[in-house]
């Protein structure tokens, strides 16, 4: 039989409200629980522009934390990158001059704020020897942190047919680089960063508003339009946001502004049950105790509407009763949140506690207790026979 456990009964909460944007692509998420509160083609691949210089810092962060690179390490501004990325192309470039050696510091603050090509091509180069062989290395490192639907070309994001992301591909990266890189993630909360003597300021438009921004990087081409992913903290929740396809760098900073305050303003982070608390308890066949605490080793945070007023329900179920032996860690249950309107959440529940079975006389007892009764013997699979060993 499949056991129902009322463990909460009514919390009072209501589906999510409705929120429309103008962006063409766009992904609200909560860091902590990765609840997405807002999608819009989220999973359509989209030109990322400048937004994919996130992926080139990624690989750059890397090297650096397995100690195979270091901030002071120099590189040489070939004449490649002076073309194709510097002050002459017309793009957004750190004004590097061919020929020139480059602290790997300035070069990172020259990707991150000054959203410089020259600096991408740069790293690319001394990474994989070409910008296309470091392409394809970002490539075949996407799929393996998450990115399931981003293809490479390049690495400054500047327009290639086949050079793609999309939005719920960036709000991962963003959040693997914020999990991964905290003592790089600084970088993409600078205002501003002189080199060459010129001065650029940082074009995310969220660290100049009061929503608790610190991350990170626009984007723009005539074919992606105006995007931007970004993070910023609040009474520490951390939310993360994509949008692309907006018509103009206000629109860009109105937008992104009204979607990250709604988010802040609308929803907040409940936690259900501590790391390790006991859910509910569930039954034991032929165990030398009749019940299994179900727990949740870490523990479980929701993320739900503050202004929530309707009925929502919390229950545990199982195939029950459980035949022992139950392992402690094993799972064999299932938390389930159920609401109106809302997708079904659920939550694996694992034994609390190592149960063993009967001795062999307890089980002939049990059984017979069963046929006496006239209930159902459990004989789930696998289960050995009663009066076994």
């Amino acid at each position: 039989m499949v056991a129902l456990v009322a463990v909460l009964g009514v919390l009072g909460v209501s589906p999510a409200q409705a929120i429309e944007t103008t962006a063409r692509e766009a992904l609200l998420m909560d860091f902590d629980t990765g609840t997405v509160m807002l999608e819009k083609n989220a999973d359509d691949p989209m030109p990322p522009s400048s937004m994919s210089k996130l992926m080139t810092t990624f690989m750059v962060f890397e090297q650096l934390k397995a100690g195979r690179m270091s901030l002071d390490d120099t590189f040489t501004v070939s004449e490649n990158a002076w073309q194709k990325g510097g002050a002459a192309s017309g793009g957004s470039t750190m004004f590097l001059d061919p020929n020139s050696s480059v602290r790997l510091e300035d070069l990172l603050r020259g990707i991150i704020v000054q959203s410089g090509n020259d600096a991408c091509i740069v790293v690319a180069e001394h990474l994989a020897g070409t910008e296309e062989a470091f392409a394809d290395s970002m490539n075949r490192r996407a799929p393996e942190i998450g990115l399931a639907h981003s293809v490479f070309q390049n690495s400054t994001g500047l327009p290639h047919p086949e050079h793609s992301m999309t939005a719920r591909d960036l709000a991962t990266l963003a959040k693997r680089i914020i999990t991964d890189f905290p003592e790089y993630y600084p970088y993409y909360s600078e205002k501003e960063f002189s080199y060459n003597g010129i001065t650029q300021h940082n074009r995310n438009p969220l660290l100049y508003k009061n929503v608790g921004a610190d991350g990170l990087k626009t984007g723009h081409t005539s074919v992606a339009g105006y995007g931007l992913t970004a993070s910023a903290q609040n009474n520490g929740r951390r939310l993360i946001l994509v949008l692309n396809g907006l018509e103009s760098t206000r629109a860009r900073a109105e937008e992104s502004e009204r979607l990250m305050s709604w988010g802040f303003r609308t929803f907040e982070n409940v936690e259900m049950f501590k790391p390790g608390a006991t859910v509910s308890d569930a039954e034991v066949w032929l165990g030398q105790t009749e019940t299994v605490p179900l727990v949740l080793p870490d523990g479980l945070t929701v993320t739900l509407p503050r202004n929530a007023r309707r009925t929502m329900k919390v229950l545990v179920r199982y195939d029950g009763p459980i035949p022992a032996p139950i392992a402690r860690g094993q799972e064999i249950a299932t938390l389930v949140i159920e609401a109106p309107d809302i997708q079904p959440i659920s939550f694996p529940l694992q034994a609390g506690t190592n149960v063993e079975r009967m001795g062999i006389v307890n089980r002939m007892f049990a059984a017979l207790r069963h046929i006496v009764l006239g209930l159902v013997i459990p004989e789930p699979e696998g289960s050995t026979a009663i009066g076994g060993t």
